[in-house]
């Protein structure tokens, strides 16, 4: 949601850094495990076909760029576009290996830019997604208004008790989403010196479904969550205050950090190949530049009412054709 997030989520992604999670490329189809890096492109289209590949992380965020994107290249510009599900460092390695074409919405991994654009030039900048993403603790409003100190970290261990579950045991329970999601939070447990366990929800929508069944009664929660999000609207939260982010801070990731994650224009990237030869597709994602707004449109059609990425983009599309006309190429 990797926001890294580096910072997420997404996801999460830090530019603090943490322990990279091994992913695995899934096919958008469905049809089981494919290492995207090692393997030859499982698409092989004629040659007088226009084609583009985007990857696509597990967030609902990443899922409508995707959408969207997908749509306008197919429908304004003829493209055919295959999408293929991955996590967020392999995604790093298939674009460098043109696995992928486009990465629509990366949270910041310095080291992954330091390897492919600076010393192996595989992969090129696409400029800011339009988008600012950042990570952090989340505690839902109901609870906040009634215990307003729980927004600052020094008093979390004060509700420890009203946190434990089952699955923290004697502790408080800190909830995370996806293992695959690169997070500081166990080291900032550590370091911080809280009593907390942070356990893993399993998955972006597990999470979700916790929140809301907890919302249902005003249940108390800790989460890692990220915004933009469309959650924020069904379920107000509040963001605890940890302490402030700075460049010394993030260099003691990932073992040592003891701060907040950071604030992040999402970025956009290309493989350098198809810059040169994606013709009018290259253009357009580089010009693909969206608001929060837009992009909380379309993931709450997509994750909120339920309907297909597609069907969520063409709505999208129909009601804001003074947004997306400006991405297309102006040949």
């Amino acid at each position: 949601m990797a926001r890294t997030r580096t910072i997420r989520g997404r996801r999460a992604r830090t530019a603090a850094g943490a322990t990279l999670a091994a992913g695995v490329l899934l096919a958008a189809s469905g049809c089981g495990a494919a290492d995207m890096t090692k393997q030859s492109s499982p698409f092989a289209p004629p040659a007088d076909v226009k084609t583009v590949t985007l990857s696509q992380q597990s967030w609902v965020g990443s899922q409508s760029n995707v959408a969207v994107a997908k749509k306008l290249l197919e429908d304004e510009l003829g493209y055919r576009v295959d999408v293929v599900q991955t996590d967020e460092v392999p995604a790093w390695d298939a674009l460098s290996q043109g696995r992928v074409d486009a990465i629509m919405e990366d949270w910041g991994h310095p080291e992954q830019e330091q390897l492919y654009i600076e010393d192996k030039g595989t992969i090129e900048r696409a400029g800011d997604l339009g988008v600012t993403g950042h990570i952090g603790w989340f505690v839902p409003k109901y609870w906040a208004d009634k215990h307003p100190d729980v927004t600052d970290w020094k008093n979390l261990d004060k509700y420890a008790d009203q946190l434990r579950t089952p699955e923290s045991g004697d502790k408080g329970q800190l909830m995370d989403g996806s293992p695959s999601f690169i997070t500081n939070d166990q080291a900032l447990v550590k370091n911080l010196d809280l009593d907390y366990e942070v356990v893993f929800a399993g998955s972006e929508a597990a999470q979700i479904s916790q929140m809301r069944q907890s919302a249902k009664t005003e249940k108390p929660y800790l989460t890692y969550w990220y915004k933009p999000h469309w959650l924020f609207e069904e379920i107000p939260m509040d963001e605890v205050e940890l302490p402030e982010y700075t460049e010394e801070c993030a260099a003691k990731a990932p073992e040592d950090i003891d701060c907040e994650y950071p604030t992040t224009p999402l970025q956009k990237f290309l493989n350098a190949d198809f810059v040169q030869r994606g013709g009018e597709a290259v253009e357009f994602l580089q010009n693909f530049r969206w608001t929060e707004k837009d992009q909380n449109e379309v993931s709450q059609l997509i994750a909120a009412e339920k309907l297909a990425p597609e069907e969520a983009a063409q709505r999208w599309i129909e009601d804001n054709p003074d947004v997306w006309r400006k991405w297309l190429p102006k040949s």
